[in-house]
C-alpha cells in the first residue's frame, strides 16, 4: 500500500504519532515529482551556500549553482565528485540518508546498504557462536549492497533542475583528468593500508597515491560515465554490475540480482518542535533522528539543572553524560530497519516520556549503568569514516546529506575494473545480539542481520526550520558520535548564543553507555585538566577518540546564508552568487 504525501502538520503531538504511523507500517512518500519551476520563482536568499568536505566539492557546487541548477542537484553533483577526491569516505559503493527541504515541504530519503540475499544471522560467528574477529570489517564478505547511485538518481529525478549528465560531469572530469592529493588523504591512505594489509586488493589501487600529485581513477570515470549514460541502471544492471558481481564470486554474497533489486525509499522524516525550531531529522533505519531530538527535549526538560552552569564545566558534562546514557540504552534496544521491525518512533520522541526518563538524570553523581534501562521496557554500531555535506540555493531549498562506506576506505576491496571502493556496512548490524561493534555500541534483534534488510545507522542529516523557512542545514560524519555532535553544536548556537564558527570549532566530548561512565574526549580541543579531575572524582573514566565528526552546516540569517565546515577536517564552506 502506498500513502500520498501528507499535508503540513503543525501539531508535535499529532506529527509524531502521524509520521511513526507511516514508518512503522513500512510506508513511503510517492508524491508526484517536484515541479521544476525554480527558475519562475524569485530569490528569497541572497545567495547559494555550501558546506563540503573538501574544496572539489566545493567547486563543483559553484559550477552547478552557475547553470542554473538548485540545492538537490548541487548535492548530487557533490556526491559523486567526493566519490572521486575524497576516497575514503565519498563514495558510490556505499549507501546513506538524505534531508530534503523542498518548497517549504520536508523529505526524507533513506538509500543505505542492504544485507545479500544470501546474508544469514550467524554468518559472522565461528562453530562455537562467537564473532569472527575483522570478518565484517575487512574483505569481500563485509560488503553490503550500494544504495548512493539510486539515492543520488531518485533525488535528482524528482527534484533536480539540470540534465543528469550535467551533474555527473564534474566528477567525470576528476576521474578522468585527476586531482591534486593531499596530506590528510595520503595519511587516512597510509592508516588504511596497515589495516588491510594481506586481505584485500586496497594498494593495488591507491598504493600509488602520493601527498601534491595528480591522482587519476580511469576505471572509475567510466564506471561514472555508464551511469551519465544510463542513469541508475548504469550501475545496477550491465557492465557495471557484471563487474561487481564477478569480484564477489568465490570471496562474497553480492550477486547481480542483488544489485538489480536494490531500491532507494522515499521515508517520512522525523519532525520535532524544539525552542520555536522545527527541527527536520532523519527516521529509522537510522538512530541518530530520534537520539538527537531526545537529547535536545531532555536537556530543555531540565533546564533547571543547567541554569547557569558553563559550558566547559565539569557540571555540564556530567549532565549531558547523564542524558547521553539513556539516549544509547533505547537506542540499542529498539532501533532497527522499520522495513523488518515496528520502531516505536513516536513513544520514544514523546513528550512525556522524554521528560519521564529527563526525570531520572542525577544531577551530582553517574547513575549505575546496569540501572540504565531501555525506557519502554524490554519487549523487544557505525565507524567515523562518513562525510556530510550541507546545501542550501537562493530559493530557500536545502539538504543535508550524510553518506558512507564506514570505515576508512570501506572494506578495502575495490571492484576490479570499476574502480569502486565498496563499503563494510554489514558491521552495522549486530553480528550478534548484545555484543559491541568496532565503535563499541551493541545492538539487539532489531538489528539482526537478514536479507534484504538495512544496517542500524547513527547518520543523522538534520534541517532546523522557522516560520516555514530554513535556518540551519547540519550534520557530520562520527559513527555514533555524529547525533551528539550535531547536538552540541546545535545547543552551542541556540543556547549559548555562540556564532556558528565557534560553535563549530568548540570542544566536543561523548558519553553513550557503554564503556561505563566513560567520557571520550578529543585531540582537536582537551578537555581542561581541572574539569577532568573533577569528573573523575565523580566516577568517570576518559580515552582519547581520534576523531570526532567534521561537521558542515549552514546558518541563515535573514536573506543571508552562513556557511561553515568544521576546522578538524579538511572541509571548504563557499557563498555562491
Amino acid at each position: 500500500m502506498l500513502l500520498k504525501k501528507e499535508p503540513r502538520i503543525r501539531s508535535l503531538a499529532l506529527g509524531a504519532i502521524v509520521a511513526s504511523a507511516l514508518l512503522t507500517a513500512g510506508f513511503v512518500e510517492t508524491a508526484p515529482a517536484y515541479a521544476k519551476t525554480a527558475d519562475a520563482q524569485p530569490a528569497v536568499l541572497n545567495a547559494s551556500a555550501v558546506a563540503v568536505a573538501d574544496k572539489y566539492a566545493a567547486d563543483t557546487a559553484e559550477q552547478i549553482f552557475k547553470q542554473g541548477g538548485n540545492a538537490v542537484d548541487a548535492a548530487v553533483a557533490i556526491a559523486f565528485t567526493l566519490a572521486v577526491t575524497y576516497p575514503e569516505a565519498g563514495n558510490i559503493g556505499g549507501g546513506g540518508f538524505m534531508t530534503l527541504y523542498v518548497d517549504h515541504r520536508p523529505y526524507f530519503l533513506d538509500y543505505r546498504e542492504r544485507a545479500p540475499l544470501s546474508a544469514t544471522r550467524n554468518m559472522y560467528l565461528d562453530d562455537k557462536g562467537e564473532v569472527i574477529k575483522g570478518m565484517s570489517l575487512y574483505g569481500h564478505r563485509a560488503v553490503g549492497v550500494p544504495g548512493t547511485v539510486d539515492g543520488m538518481w531518485e533525488a535528482q529525478k524528482r527534484f533536480g533542475k539540470l540534465k543528469w549528465k550535467q551533474v555527473l560531469a564534474p566528477a567525470i572530469k576528476y576521474a578522468q583528468d585527476g586531482f591534486e592529493v593531499d596530506d590528510q588523504l595520503v595519511k587516512r591512505r597510509d592508516d588504511a593500508s596497515k589495516e588491510f594489509a594481506g586481505k584485500t586488493n586496497f594498494d593495488l589501487y591507491f598504493g600509488g597515491m602520493k601527498a601534491g600529485q595528480v591522482f587519476k581513477q580511469p576505471d572509475l570515470a567510466m564506471t561514472l560515465q555508464r551511469i551519465a549514460d544510463k542513469g541508475a541502471k548504469g550501475f545496477y544492471e550491465g557492465e557495471t554490475a557484471n563487474l561487481i558481481a564477478k569480484s564477489m564470486e568465490g570471496h562474497g554474497l553480492i550477486t547481480t540480482r542483488d544489485l538489480k533489486d536494490y531500491k532507494a525509499v522515499w521515508r517520512q522524516p522525523i519532525t520535532a518542535s524544539w525552542n520555536g525550531y522545527r527541527v527536520i531529522t532523519a527516521p529509522p533505519p537510522s538512530s541518530g533522528g530520534v537520539g538527537l531530538v531526545q537529547l535536545l527535549k531532555m536537556k530543555a526538560d531540565i533546564k533547571d539543572k543547567f541554569q547557569d552552569v558553563p559550558l566547559d564545566s565539569a557540571q555540564y558534562i556530567h549532565l549531558v553524560a547523564e542524558i547521553e546514557k539513556r539516549v544509547f540504552a533505547d537506542r540499542a534496544q529498539y532501533l532497527g530497519d522499520p522495513d523488518f521491525y515496528k520502531v516505536p518512533v513516536a513513544q520514544l520522541i514523546n513528550d512525556d516520556y522524554i521528560l519521564k526518563r529527563a526525570q531520572e538524570v542525577n544531577p551530582d553523581t553517574p547513575s549505575d549503568t546496569k540501572s540504565v534501562q531501555p525506557g519502554l521496557g524490554t519487549s523487544m554500531p557505525e565507524k567515523a569514516e562518513t562525510t556530510h555535506f550541507s546545501v542550501v540555493d537562493k530559493w530557500g531549498n536545502a539538504v543535508s546529506n550524510t553518506y558512507t562506506i564506514n570505515g576508512y576506505f570501506g572494506s578495502g576491496v575495490i571492484a576490479e575494473g570499476t574502480g569502486i571502493v565498496l563499503n563494510d556496512e554489514m558491521d552495522d548490524f549486530a553480528s550478534k545480539p548484545g555484543v559491541p561493534n568496532m565503535f563499541g555500541v551493541v545492538g539487539s534483534d532489531a538489528n539482526s542481520i537478514a536479507p534484504k534488510k538495512r544496517p542500524l545507522s547513527s547518520m543523522t542529516p538534520t534541517i532546523l526550520t522557522k516560520d516555514d523557512k530554513v535556518a540551519m542545514v547540519i550534520g557530520t560524519p562520527g559513527g555514533s558520535r555524529i547525533f551528539t555532535s550535531i547536538f552540541q553544536v546545535i545547543t552551542n548556537v541556540y543556547d549559548f548564543n555562540m556564532p556558528l564558527g565557534d560553535a563549530v570549532g568548540a570542544t566536543r566530548f561523548h558519553h553513550q553507555l557503554l564503556p561505563p561512565n566513560t567520557i571520550f574526549q578529543e585531540p582537536y580541543h582537551q578537555l581542561d585538566a581541572d574539569v577532568i579531575k573533577q569528573l573523575e572524582d565523580k566516577g568517570y573514566k576518559f580515552t582519547m577518540q581520534g576523531f570526532n565528526g567534521d561537521i558542515q552546516a549552514i546558518r541563515i540569517d535573514g536573506d543571508k546564508p552562513e556557511p561553515m565546515s568544521d576546522p578538524r577536517g579538511r572541509g571548504v564552506s563557499r557563498v555562491i552568487r
